[in-house]
Order: C-alpha cells, then sequence, then structure tokens
C-alpha cells in the first residue's frame, strides 16, 4: 500500500484526548494531528520521537493531518488503525498471505453475528465462508533482540466480543480467522498481553478451542509505502 501523498516528518510532542497528537516539524511550528488509534498506544507515543503525518485530501476536514508512523529505535511502527484492514485485504488477494488465499471474492465491512461487521468476508463456491477479523498490533514492551510483540495494549471489551462471533461462526460451519497484523518489523513473533487483559486472552483460548484459527503477519514500513511482510510465530495464552 503506497501512501497518496507524500508524509511529512516531525517530532511527537504529546498524544491527547485518545483521537489528537500535536506533531512540532521541521520549521518549528505545531499541527495537531488526527490519531486514529483509539488504543492506550503503550511503547509507540514517547515524545521527542521522530513520527510521520500524512496530510488530509479532503480540504474541508478539521484536522489536516492524520499520525501514519513513529520510529521506535531501529523500527517504523504504523499507529493508523485505518490501515490494516486494507493492507490485509490486499495481502490476501496478491497471496502473500497464503493460509488466507485462493478465494474467488473479498468484501469488506460485512453485516455478521450480533450487530457486528466483520473487516473481511472470502467467498467461494467451492467451501465455506471464511471471516476474517483484523486486529492492529503496535505494542512491543520487551525491545531485546527477538521479543515478540503483544497485544492488546489496553482492555478491549470489542476485542473480546469479536472472537465469540468468530467462534459462532465456525459452529455454524463456517472458517473463521483472527488475523493480528504487527505494523513493524522489529518483533521476534506474537504474544497476547495475558496482564493487561486476562478476559481477552481467556477468550483467545476459548475461540482456539472452538475452531478460530489465528494468523500473524509483519510489516514492512518506510515513509512511501507499508507492505505485510512475513508471519511471524504465536505464542498463544
Amino acid at each position: 500500500m503506497k501512501f497518496e501523498t507524500p508524509l511529512i516528518q516531525g517530532k511527537l510532542v504529546k498524544r491527547y484526548k485518545r483521537f489528537m497528537a500535536d506533531v512540532e516539524l521541521a520549521d518549528g511550528s505545531v499541527v495537531v494531528a488526527h490519531c486514529a488509534n483509539s488504543g492506550s498506544m503503550l511503547s509507540v507515543n514517547e515524545p521527542g520521537a521522530d513520527v510521520w503525518i500524512s496530510p488530509a485530501t479532503n480540504p474541508d476536514r478539521k484536522l489536516k493531518f492524520t499520525w501514519e508512523m513513529i520510529r521506535i529505535g531501529d523500527a517504523m511502527v504504523g499507529v493508523n488503525t485505518n490501515r490494516p484492514n486494507k493492507l490485509v485485504a490486499e495481502a490476501i488477494l496478491d497471496g502473500t498471505i497464503s493460509e488466507l488465499s485462493g478465494y474467488a471474492s473479498l468484501r469488506h465491512e460485512v453485516k455478521y453475528g450480533k450487530n457486528s461487521r466483520i473487516d473481511l468476508l472470502l467467498e467461494d463456491d467451492n467451501r465455506p465462508m471464511c471471516y476474517v477479523e483484523v486486529k492492529n498490533v503496535t505494542m512491543r514492551r520487551d525491545l531485546s533482540p527477538g521479543a515478540p510483540a503483544d497485544f492488546p495494549d489496553s482492555v478491549t471489551a470489542r476485542g473480546t466480543k469479536h472472537l465469540v462471533e468468530l467462534s459462532d461462526m465456525v459452529a455454524e460451519g463456517h472458517r473463521a480467522t483472527m488475523m493480528y497484523l504487527v505494523q513493524r518489523d522489529d518483533a521476534g513473533g506474537f504474544m497476547v498481553a495475558s496482564d493487561i487483559d486476562p478476559v481477552y486472552a481467556n477468550a483467545l483460548t476459548d475461540a482456539v478451542k472452538a475452531g478460530v484459527e489465528v494468523i500473524c503477519y509483519d510489516c514492512k514500513l518506510d515513509e512511501t509505502e507499508i507492505t505485510v511482510n512475513k508471519p511471524l510465530k504465536i505464542q498463544l495464552p
């Protein structure tokens, strides 16, 4: 996925009100960027870190920039949670995510379950439908070589609900996949942050027992594009 317009580099001043971040540009001016990330952003909100923001294409939008990436150590990390669904869809269609390839069609945001929408629905006349829930992973609390990325970075009742609904789809005879997209390339694997949300960890264990598949890939990022890269080893709770 290439960015539509060149990103602008700056320094993170602070993130606040969940959806706003002050960014200092090279000329010393400070702009307010939209932060499309409702989590705590633990480990990826360090003041003074290099960040990249994208300019809004809609001239009427109140906030004229969106926070896209931050550099933590040597790693570029994608923090915009509006990106993963498109990234995963592209990677399925081009065969990068081989576990989900070969379906005749792919649809976004399809209603299912109890008043929910599945991120991606894969369909084919010759196999069961595949419901794919996508989660953006940014947190990596241990930066030592080989240490994993972890999720979630805050309590997520919504994420727990999605795991239950994926299990329901399996019970109905469909295929269901929990897809974790790690928007960084320095993680040695993936694990669930059971200390942050034990309810979510238990729900994932139950979902796997029910037949929900778990897949995790990392990404390559630079100032021009983000691409889904390779599968990561998963450590289940």
